[in-house]
């Protein structure tokens, strides 16, 4: 969710609850909506390397080495104020570290018992958790209709019901939702079933078919787990998750409870910048957990022990399998599948499941590889200056060393250069908004593919380290690798036909659109219709002094100054409309974009572009009715044209992207 484009960065931002670690750099899930997924690869580490492919020996003193020689870095480079990273190994905690400041004017350290982070959307496998120990009671039935289970209903706009397999895979069909997804005032809180009701997405996919990560969805599944236990979400997962692992400084409660507030580490969007208020998060199961390190690496231990920790057990060995298996779903057999709730990544050799989750503020990854009884956590306390993901290239960093790999050498079939030309388009994310006032911005995040005449691919989102574009080589039918690196992208069809691209996360693709709908082409309206307007109105008083200069009034009766002043009146109008919403977006970091108390604002921007909209036709009219005005300057009349294809332009945006919408639910 790290848009390249300061509007779209804007907008991507907002979303919390996704997991921020996608694969390629561009475009990572957060609580927050889409933006760009960056496996991406590690440096040099600062601890000498082992012999290639000879892993070093893991030890709590070789694994202290190597973060400390990482972590301070990226604290000082990225300008974050805090961190702490857990590693578990053969169940128990094998190194695990606080690192920089949980409160930076006080320079009161991060600890790993006693400060508790957000953790962002990993708090979904809380969820997942909770619901598969109700599948386990034989309370809820994975495969049954979620309407069986709530106290509203989800609309039957599809032959095939949501189910609670769908939830758990990213596969219900719900597009982005984030009004009042994230508030830092507790009195925007509302009760979660209330929520659910009056916040609920439209479908735009048939369920089971297109991977669309859904912070709506795991809210919908908690909310299950509340109305099948009799007890309030918070207090399930509190007497049956946290109590039973011993997990006594952890909580979904917002505000935090009295004995817990003193703990809770500042959250900034850098470290040399004042903290920011607590988030209080909307969809409470999708990620408002509150919790130290210590105590989730209890919870990573009992799914790595066939769910069980210190004596105690939350699921059965059966029921783990089952969760951590990859039998859900999968775009491409070569790319990671979903699990139940977790989500599979390939890396370094290894098949590794886990979260990722992000708050505005907080940014964290979970990550198990099972046959290894291995387990790593790290959690930020700040956004940071945003030139890198830190988690993804720690990681990377930790499984170069620890789990050397030789990528295999690439082999292009004999038709990769007609594959690339074929696979060259504009890509738009499953992840977004597609019939709200926000469905814009799924153009401003798209993927552009690229072909160079060798058969190499670029892909503009997806950069490395130094931040340039990653190139791709194809190593199969339609399966791209990238050079020097192991992500991994792969192209089918969708079931319109349209080529999808599958990269190597996969709640979320990307389907190819056409010229109209792609980035280019509604990125040069974007700048084109407010800059025309714009000169239109700095020009009116210019163009009216070098007439008076040189002497060339310009003649017209009474009506044709009216259509001239109506011209420029709508082209007023045209600039007041961007100029708003700009300033909207770039409001308090976007956070005033989850709550309805902006609504009201909205509507008052609709309510101009409504007015510029409707101008357009008088524009198109005053034009035609002027053109035959005497001594008119020919850059008049070209200049009066661009009025006109500006106007036009203006109001199909806003009609094509729905941003007139009547509706203010988003």
């Amino acid at each position: 969710m790290k848009p390249s484009r300061p509007i779209a960065l804007s907008f991507a931002a907002l979303a919390l609850l996704v997991p921020f670690a996608l694969p390629c750099n561009s475009q990572r899930p957060t609580l927050l909506p889409p933006h760009r997924p960056a496996v991406q690869q590690s440096g040099s580490s600062p601890v000498s390397a082992p012999a290639a492919n000879v892993p070093a020996a893991m030890t709590a003193e070789d694994v202290g080495a190597f973060l400390d020689g990482v972590v301070p870095l990226q604290l000082q480079r990225e300008n974050i104020a805090g961190a702490v990273v857990l590693i578990v190994k053969d169940g128990k905690v094998l190194y695990s570290k606080g690192y920089g400041y949980a409160d930076v004017k006080h320079k009161k350290p991060v600890t790993v018992d006693a400060t508790l982070f957000r953790p962002g959307s990993i708090s979904k496998l809380f969820t997942w958790t909770a619901v598969m120990q109700l599948v386990q009671a034989g309370k809820i039935n994975l495969d049954a209709n979620v309407n069986d289970y709530l106290d509203f209903k989800i609309p039957n706009m599809f032959p095939q019901p949501i189910t609670m397999r769908n939830l758990m895979t990213h596969t219900p069909g719900f597009e982005e939702s984030i009004q009042d997804l994230i508030s830092s005032k507790a009195g925007d809180m509302e009760p979660l079933g209330k929520y659910l009701n009056t916040h609920e997405p439209r479908r735009v996919f048939p369920p089971g078919v297109t991977p669309a990560y859904s912070n709506y969805g795991a809210a919908l599944a908690g909310y299950i787990v509340q109305r099948v236990s009799g007890m309030p979400f918070d207090e399930y997962i509190q007497k049956n998750i946290f109590a039973p692992l011993g997990m006594q400084h952890s909580t979904f409660q917002q505000p935090l409870p009295a004995n817990l507030k003193p703990l809770m580490s500042d959250g900034y969007r850098v470290a040399s910048g004042d903290p920011k208020p607590f988030e209080f998060v909307g969809v409470a199961p999708a990620g408002a957990l509150s919790t130290t390190a210590d105590d989730i690496s209890h919870f990573m231990l009992a799914h790595l022990e066939d769910g069980e920790y210190n004596g105690a057990r939350i699921l059965d060995p059966a029921t783990v399998a089952e969760m951590h298996a990859r039998q859900q779903y999968g775009e491409n057999p070569v790319l990671p599948g979903m699990c139940l709730g977790f989500y599979e990544q390939f890396r370094d050799g290894q098949r590794i499941i886990g979260h990722g989750g992000d708050t505005m503020y907080f940014h964290s990854d979970l990550l198990l590889i099972p046959v290894a009884n291995f387990g790593f956590f790290v959690s930020y306390n700040s956004a940071g200056i945003g030139k890198i993901d830190p988690r993804g290239a720690l990681f990377n960093q930790f499984l170069d060393r620890y789990f050397p790999y030789t990528v295999p050498p690439a082999h292009s079939p004999a038709n990769a250069v007609q594959d690339a030309r074929m696979v060259v388009g504009q890509y738009m994310s499953s992840r977004g908004s597609f019939t709200n006032i926000f469905s814009f911005f799924g153009a401003l995040g798209e993927a552009t593919v690229s072909a160079k005449p060798d058969g190499i691919i670029t892909v503009d989102e997806f950069r490395n380290l130094a931040g340039e574009p990653k190139t791709w080589q194809e190593i199969s039918p339609l399966v791209y690798r990238a050079v020097g690196d192991q992500d991994t992208i792969a192209f089918t069809r969708n079931p319109d036909g349209r080529l999808r691209m599958s990269i190597d996360y996969p709640f979320m693709v990307y389907d190819r659109v056409s010229w109209l709908n792609g980035k280019s082409f509604n990125m040069f309206l974007i700048f084109f219709v407010p800059i025309i307007c714009a000169l239109t109105l700095v020009f009116w008083p210019i163009s009216a002094w070098m007439r008076k200069h040189y002497r060339m009034p310009l003649i017209l009766n009474s009506g044709q100054k009216w259509r001239r002043l109506t011209i420029r009146a709508v082209c007023l109008l045209d600039v007041i409309f961007f100029a708003t919403w700009i300033a909207l977006l770039s409001s308090s970091g976007g956070t005033p974009l989850f709550t309805s108390r902006i609504d009201p604002w909205l509507r008052l921007i609709q309510v101009v572009g409504w007015l510029g909209s409707i101008g357009t036709i008088f524009v198109v009219y005053s034009v035609i009715r002027n053109w035959s005005v005497q001594r008119q300057w020919w850059l008049s009349r070209i200049g009066n044209i661009a009025i006109v294809c500006a106007c036009l332009g203006f109001s199909w945006l806003l009609y094509h992207w729905h941003l007139l919408h009547f509706s203010l639910k988003y």
